[in-house]
């Protein structure tokens, strides 16, 4: 019993680690982009290829990995990601760190789909919906504290020293994994197209809609946040790190507020999440010039975003209980090649038109995902 948690404590630091490490270069965009000589939409595009690669081998991974033991399956994926983060850090030029962070969408999409199937083979019965839950907070609070974690390793030392401590922390991941998880032989294999099969469930579709529409709104935006808040607020990089931590922590009230809204109604609470996210989005041009005003609209941010993946993930899971695995490596394909198209589109939106254009595109997005919430199908409540 207390082996089974520590297991999943394990895996849940696991899926923290590894969207940490897809996110790293989001609070590191000006530093890297001068070092690597490149634009800041340019830099954008390591966050785009590691979600585009993630989207595509997420379920490719789980129907190839089917009949492999669970464990050993997650600590090569993690050592994939120690390879992608010391290539990051290390790379010479755009090249190097493009191909580096093509192994860091591996692990990262790996890990994550598999994650979804584990808590069941670690916790008694009854405790299955907890542990699954805390397996997937750690993907929630990657989302709202890895970036200005990143952000501020690199204000201290230097964004390559960033990527070197994800590195050093995804090796830790595997020492605990390789420990704490017992031996967990593959049950039945996943075939691909089982595993597509269910974009023609109704709920799960809809489901995939929303999370489609507000992941690239918030990353069109928010993959520049960093250029944006310097030219509207005119924040140095030591305030940047202290929003960033703003929305950070916000984001971590967002992510249990949010996943206990979802376990009663994920429509209504991806109704509330898509209409404050897009007001807070299309505001931060308008009126954050003064830093207080900032601060406030990136913790309203981060409260609403903080929310996204666990009540998304809650809503698919819920659709497909007797499929978690190849429910949630659909729902990583779709969140992450959203992160990927949105880093994209707003890179292209800041380049050719000004940085504030991202934040536009990002706030139309998210207001494009009430309509699919509103008369899409839904689960009847976020019990799995």
């Amino acid at each position: 019993m207390v082996r089974g948690w520590l297991g999943v404590v394990a895996v849940a630091i696991g899926t923290f680690t590894v969207v940490t490490s897809e996110m790293m270069p989001v609070g590191l965009l000006t530093p890297m982009g001068e070092a690597l000589n490149v634009a800041e939409g340019t830099a954008g595009l390591t966050l785009t290829i590691t979600g585009l690669v993630a989207a595509l081998s997420s379920p490719l991974l789980v129907s190839a990995l089917g009949r492999f033991d669970r464990r050993a399956v997650l600590c090569g994926l993690m050592l994939v990601l120690v390879l992608g983060n010391l290539g990051a850090a290390f790379a010479s030029d755009f090249g190097v760190m493009f191909l580096a962070r093509v192994l860091v969408g591996i692990g990262m999409g790996g890990v994550w789909a598999v994650a979804a199937g584990i808590a069941v083979r670690l916790v008694p019965a009854g405790s299955v919906g907890p542990a699954t839950s805390l397996i997937f907070s750690g993907i929630a609070v990657a989302s709202v504290l890895g970036i200005p974690a990143g952000a501020y390793v690199g204000a201290l030392a230097g964004w390559r020293a960033a990527f070197v401590a994800a590195a050093a922390l995804a090796f830790l991941v595997v020492l605990a994994m390789a420990v704490l998880l017992p031996r967990l032989p593959a049950e039945r294999p996943v075939p691909l197209g089982g595993v597509l099969r269910l974009c023609g469930e109704p709920r799960v579709r809809t489901g995939l809609v929303v999370v489609a529409a507000l992941v690239t709104g918030h990353f069109a935006a928010y993959t520049y946040v960093r250029p944006v808040l310097e030219e509207v607020s005119g924040a140095g990089a030591g305030m940047i790190g202290t929003l960033l931590l703003v929305y950070g922590v916000a984001g971590v009230c967002g992510n249990f507020v949010s996943g206990a809204g979802a376990r009663r109604s994920p429509r209504v609470t991806l109704l509330v999440i898509s209409a404050v996210l897009a007001a807070t989005v299309l505001l931060l041009p308008l009126v954050g010039g003064s830093l207080l005003v900032a601060g406030v609209l990136m913790a309203v941010w981060g409260l609403t975003y903080g929310g996204v993946s666990v009540s998304t993930q809650t809503w698919v899971l819920a659709s497909s209980p007797d499929a978690r695995e190849a429910a949630s490596s659909l729902f990583v394909g779709v969140f992450n090649g959203a992160i990927a198209l949105g880093a994209l589109v707003g890179g292209r939106a800041a380049d050719g038109v000004g940085l504030t254009a991202a934040m536009w595109v990002g706030g139309a997005l998210a207001v494009a995902a009430l309509p699919a919430a509103a008369t899409g199908r839904a689960p009847v409540s976020g019990r799995f």
